[in-house]
């Protein structure tokens, strides 16, 4: 499954670095993609994973999602 979530606050590689490495300890995330330039981080999952657990685990590392 894939999902795209907008965020705004990324500004460099360490940014990427926070958000992919947080989102890959959750349970079914299998591929992390982050494009600094449109905000958009593109997750694929190999099972269920709730927008709102990936949307929370964005928000602990201090970015906002907005879609």
């Amino acid at each position: 499954m894939q999902t795209t979530i907008k965020v705004e606050g990324m500004t460099c590689e360490h940014c990427e670095k926070a958000v992919t490495g947080a989102l890959k300890e959750l349970d079914g995330v299998e591929e992390v993609q982050v494009d600094l330039a449109t905000g958009n981080v593109e997750v694929s999952t190999s099972k269920e994973v709730s927008r709102e657990a990936m949307a929370d685990t964005i928000e602990d590392q201090g970015y906002d999602v907005v879609s």
